[in-house]
């Protein structure tokens, strides 16, 4: 594989979405939180100690997407060790089945697991850390106390979701993140003092003062308090992330590293594997024919996963779900029109929100965290004093099948569909990538690392091109001004259900991106043109 020409064809841009910097890279989905991230660098830190900083600013300036009561799950090479690391929320004990019958899984109290992103975070930088626990802090809490512009994204999104806020008991989630009861306007300057508070007494106690002591009381009080699960049981029991071992495959000649179940990374393997038996030239021009051929590879890998799933503690089990063999025999099977022996009706599906950050410094860091709160703006509810919103992930958990690794019990974690990924060439991090958006997140990484690995293209480029994403009941979502009209065409005439969408889709995920450069000294970063993000690093 030429990196070099990949690496030429980079193009900085002066809105800081495609950068270069000398001493790291830091890539997320709002510039205050990348601007922490570079500082904690600048300041001496390592790429985890620069994670740490972006991921706890995001909770800050990214409340839609992520927060201290959502969960994380990240890949790490760090000293030159590699892993992934499990930050799954927990099922509340309280919260069976049968309690959930009447209950709301979708918005309000009776919706959350028990947060995890505290306890990630903590443990993360306790492990691989440099500076201290305040320096990783400080940036996050000077965001929360001194505010930030509220962006257009934002206030569309506030205004999307307005209704289903305001109908929330006690409306705590529309007071904290409304202003009077309305949408934000746009370019306003949005401070969060109980936040900054809340953060305050994380860096002077630890994290561990979440979960146990006065914080812990509070939420206990306002879930009994409005018929939620959670309780200090429930947060004295601290979900601490678990080590897990990645799982990973080559493509075109680099090793694609990335995270085993829960999480989604064997659908992003697949998908590349099934690519590695197709020319890279095929790619190069992207036409009609290619379209199809990548919504079939889509379909093809995520019924594995669906109709596969896997315990995070069995998951050596899909390594034959992960074999040459196997993947040669799907890519072989694809026909000229759409698949019929593959489901035709797609189940219900709820579009979430999350978010990614990639990071890499001068001496061989590379770390990639998607973090979440599930559905846009979580549960939309929050706890008074704290500031910051609980998740609503147990709409992410089965609740048909008893025998099901994710089925709603107490103590179960979640189905997740991230998949932060690391590259290595030669042995070492090339690049760290990342996105949100559900179950199109392995069809945006994928189309990501097609249009640079096998077309050559700068990362900038390949992050602005058009976008599609196909379900596996054939329904492609796609943004429609964006693509010729013969090859929509083309796809309706193939079988293919059309999802028309926007130039430049939020629903389309949002790559973030960082690549250590094999032509020469220092850092590509690119950031979401779909989404408000930006990247840098330090010189």
């Amino acid at each position: 594989m030429k990196l070099e020409a990949v690496e030429a064809a980079f193009q900085p841009d002066q809105q800081g979405k495609c950068s270069i910097a000398a001493g790291g890279m830091v890539a997320s989905a709002h510039p205050a939180a990348t601007n922490a991230g570079v500082a904690v660098l600048a300041k001496g830190g390592n790429a985890v100690d620069a994670a740490v900083a972006t991921a706890f600013a995001l909770s800050v300036c990214e409340p839609q997407a992520s927060g201290l009561g959502g969960q994380s799950i990240g890949m790490v090479h760090i000293n030159g060790e590699t892993y992934g690391l499990d930050g799954s929320s927990r099922v509340p004990e309280g919260a069976t089945l049968a309690a959930m019958a009447q209950g709301d899984r979708k918005h309000g109290y009776r919706a959350t697991t028990v947060p995890s992103t505290p306890a990630f975070l903590g443990y993360l930088h306790f492990r691989e850390g440099r500076l201290s626990w305040r320096d990783v802090l400080e940036p996050a809490i000077q965001l929360a106390r001194d505010g930030y512009a509220i962006t257009a994204l934002q206030h569309r999104l506030q205004h999307r979701e307005l209704k289903t806020m305001l109908a929330q008991p006690g409306r705590r989630g529309a007071h904290y993140f409304l202003h009077n009861d309305l949408p934000i306007p746009e370019g306003q300057m949005f401070c969060q003092p109980d936040l900054a508070g809340l953060l305050e007494s994380l860096a002077d106690h630890g994290v561990k003062s979440f979960y146990r002591g006065a914080v812990a009381a509070r939420i206990d009080a306002d879930m009994r308090a409005n018929g939620g699960f959670l309780t200090a049981a429930d947060l004295a029991r601290i979900p601490w992330p678990v080590i897990r071992k990645p799982i990973h495959r080559n493509y075109r000649g680099l090793q694609v590293v990335t995270m085993p179940p829960p999480a989604a990374g064997r659908v992003l393997l697949l998908v590349l594997m099934m690519l590695n038996h197709f020319p890279s030239r095929m790619f190069r021009k992207m036409d009609a024919h290619t379209f199809h051929l990548l919504a079939e590879l889509f379909r093809k890998a995520m019924i594995q996963r669906r109709e596969r799933p896997y315990d995070p503690d069995t998951y050596p089990l899909i390594q034959n779900k992960l074999s040459r063999k196997a993947a040669r025999a799907m890519a072989q099977s694809i026909r000229e029109d759409i698949d019929p022996s593959l489901p035709m009706v797609d189940p219900p599906n709820e579009s979430g929100d999350t978010t990614h950050l990639s990071v890499m410094d001068a001496e061989g860091g590379a770390v990639g965290i998607t973090q979440s709160i599930e559905r846009v703006y979580g549960a939309q509810v929050a706890c008074e004093g704290l500031g910051f919103l609980y998740n609503n992930y147990l709409m992410a958990l089965e609740t048909q099948d008893p025998k099901h690794p994710y089925f709603l019990k107490p103590g179960a974690v979640p189905w997740s569909t991230v998949a932060p990924t690391l590259l290595f060439h030669k042995e070492r991090p090339w690049m760290v990538v990342g996105s949100p958006g559900s179950e199109r997140i392995f069809s945006a990484i994928s189309q990501f690392l097609l249009r640079t690995l096998d077309g050559k293209q700068g990362m900038g480029a390949a992050l602005a091109a058009p976008r599609l994403h196909c379900s596996v009941g054939g329904k492609v979502s796609l943004e429609a001004d964006r693509f010729d009209p013969d090859v929509i065409s083309y796809l309706e005439k193939k079988g293919y259900k059309i999802d028309r969408r926007e130039p430049y889709a939020f629903y389309l995920g949002a790559v973030h991106a960082t690549v250590r450069c094999v032509s020469g000294k220092g850092f590509q970063g690119v950031a979401e043109v779909r989404r408000d993000g930006t990247a840098a690093g330090p010189d």
